[in-house]
């Protein structure tokens, strides 16, 4: 199996990631696992991939379903707890489609993750964008006002949930 691009050194993590932004009929599709706020589908980018192939490869690993990438909306720079170290993302997002209809289109529905030999059950929603309008937790936050009015220039966000961190 190819390693992700994600390493930690004694201090910190740092995290390639890559996300996509599926909307349908007023829903947005977002994934949750246990314990934690939905967020937006997607993995780890590998050596020598395209953000464009690890998005095309995590959608069909996860949810077995085709995605045709149409553009880059955000770009995101996460700082965030991980395990017991800071870790340093940087996370591309982009507008998708379905290639087929090969998944449920309203409601929730289940898949999985695994890294390395964890595996990580996932439940899959769409959720009314109204929804993340009236407070629905998806993270990164930041990301939420582009969801729910889309630009159609690329935007750059920080998510900050560290605080000033010695590296």
């Amino acid at each position: 199996m190819e390693q992700d691009i994600l390493f930690r050194t004694e201090r910190f993590v740092f995290s390639y990631r890559v996300a996509g932004v599926l909307q349908y009929q007023g829903k947005i599709l977002l994934q949750k696992p246990e314990n934690d706020d939905f967020a937006l589908i997607g993995g780890h980018v590998r050596p020598f991939e395209t953000a464009e192939q690890a998005l095309k490869r995590e959608f069909a690993e996860e949810l077995h379903a085709a995605i045709v990438v149409e553009r880059l909306a955000a770009v995101g720079e996460l700082f965030f707890p991980w395990g017991d170290k800071p870790c340093h993302q940087v996370s591309l997002y982009y507008r998708i489609r379905l290639e087929r209809e090969d998944i449920p289109l309203d409601g929730r529905f289940w898949g999985y993750d695994e890294q390395g030999r964890r595996r990580t059950d996932l439940a899959f929603q769409w959720v009314p964008v109204q929804a993340l309008e009236q407070g629905c937790k998806v993270y990164p936050m930041e990301l939420v006002p582009y969801l729910v009015s889309p630009s159609r220039e690329v935007v750059h966000f920080v998510s900050r949930q560290l605080g000033a961190v010695d590296c």
